[in-house]
């Protein structure tokens, strides 16, 4: 007779995870409204009543989305106190990578000398961010690495059609990055999260060629379909539909409620958005933390931008609890909840 199976060893228990530190980075370029009123027929009162944008910052030609990730993933790494070869993952969100391959996070790790990490690239428009920071704390929960580094970064500007005032004033160019450990002892870290995606909405936002679908031709390249395209006001509605409610189920799941959230970082794609969320949510406009009318929509980077400035100016302190809500392309969305660890 044989001898039963020998009974498997069960997991380990999941540890919480924290962001340890974050930064960001930004082109030195503004663009402010009045000068797109001299690059396409619109007008700065119109943009700032329709988006709350007022500027933006877009790369040089030089500057690609790697180097954006880079400088961000320099000052998240100084704030974790964490030497890049320490490093056991880098996730790099983006719809603008460097080359459709390599994978941008493996051009931020060797210029990084992050030689031990293994990495990947990420793309789900808006909500990029937040999948990165879901996935890598899968698996710093786990143990299977020490410890991640995730990282939001877009040069949009590479992929507008500046004659097309419709979207050509409402992106800019940046990156934001967060590294993830293991909570301190008696810290909870993240709490919660949801993410979801439709993919039946796909030709709402998308750029139509470029890919395996429609590769590049010459044919493609003179009718403008290397650009961005977006039915703004079916995008509008579904943006607020979805990340209400996605921030509705991350609260339950933390088992919390608006009223026990401190800050709420939305992607920022337009300020009329953020207000809408608000009244479903029935969060006052005060614990919103806004950034749009500085910089535009960022796309994948916009969240990790405004959660480092509100750190690094004061506002997000030592066991804040805040709401993170993203939609994107795809379409993509999620929020997470988080109580935030100050570094030390």
């Amino acid at each position: 007779m044989s001898s039963p199976p020998h009974p498997s060893r069960p997991p380990p228990p999941a540890r919480p995870v924290a962001i340890a530190g974050c930064g960001a980075h930004v082109p030195a370029r503004v663009l402010t409204n009045r000068d797109l009123e001299r690059m396409v027929e619109t007008s700065h009162e119109w943009i700032v009543e329709r988006t709350g944008m007022r500027e933006r910052r877009i790369a040089a030609d030089h500057e690609a989305t790697s180097d954006l990730a880079l400088e961000a993933a320099r000052k998240a790494l100084q704030s974790a106190r964490l030497a890049p070869a320490d490093v056991g993952m880098i996730a790099v969100a983006t719809i603008t990578p460097d080359h459709p391959f390599p994978n941008t996070a493996c051009l931020v790790q060797s210029r990084l000398g992050a030689r031990h990490a293994f990495c990947v690239g990420l793309e789900a428009a808006c909500s990029g961010f937040l999948y990165g920071l879901e996935m890598a704390r899968r698996l710093v929960e786990t143990g299977a690495v020490p410890n991640a580094l995730v990282i939001g970064a877009e040069k949009m500007s590479a992929i507008l059609d500046w004659k097309d005032r419709s979207t050509c004033v409402l992106f800019g160019d940046g990156a934001g990055a967060a590294v993830l450990k293991p909570a301190p002892a008696g810290r909870r870290g993240i709490l919660s999260t949801v993410l979801g995606s439709d993919g039946s909405l796909a030709d709402l936002l998308y750029l139509p060629a470029g890919g395996s679908r429609r590769p590049a031709s010459a044919a493609t390249v003179a009718a403008g379909e290397h650009y961005l395209r977006m039915r703004g006001r079916e995008v509008f509605r579904h943006a607020v539909t979805h990340m209400a409610q996605a921030a509705r189920t991350a609260l339950h799941r933390a088992g919390l409620g608006i009223q026990d959230i401190r800050w709420v970082i939305p992607h920022q794609a337009n300020l009329r958005i953020i207000a809408a969320i608000g009244e479903r949510l029935g969060c006052p406009a005060d614990r919103f933390i806004i950034n749009v009318e500085r910089y535009g929509n960022t796309s994948a980077a916009s969240i990790g931008l405004a959660l480092d400035e509100a750190v690094r100016d004061g506002r997000i302190r030592d066991g804040d609890l805040v709401l993170m809500v993203a939609f994107g392309a795809g379409f993509t969305w999620g929020a997470s909840v988080l109580e935030w660890i100050q570094p030390t």
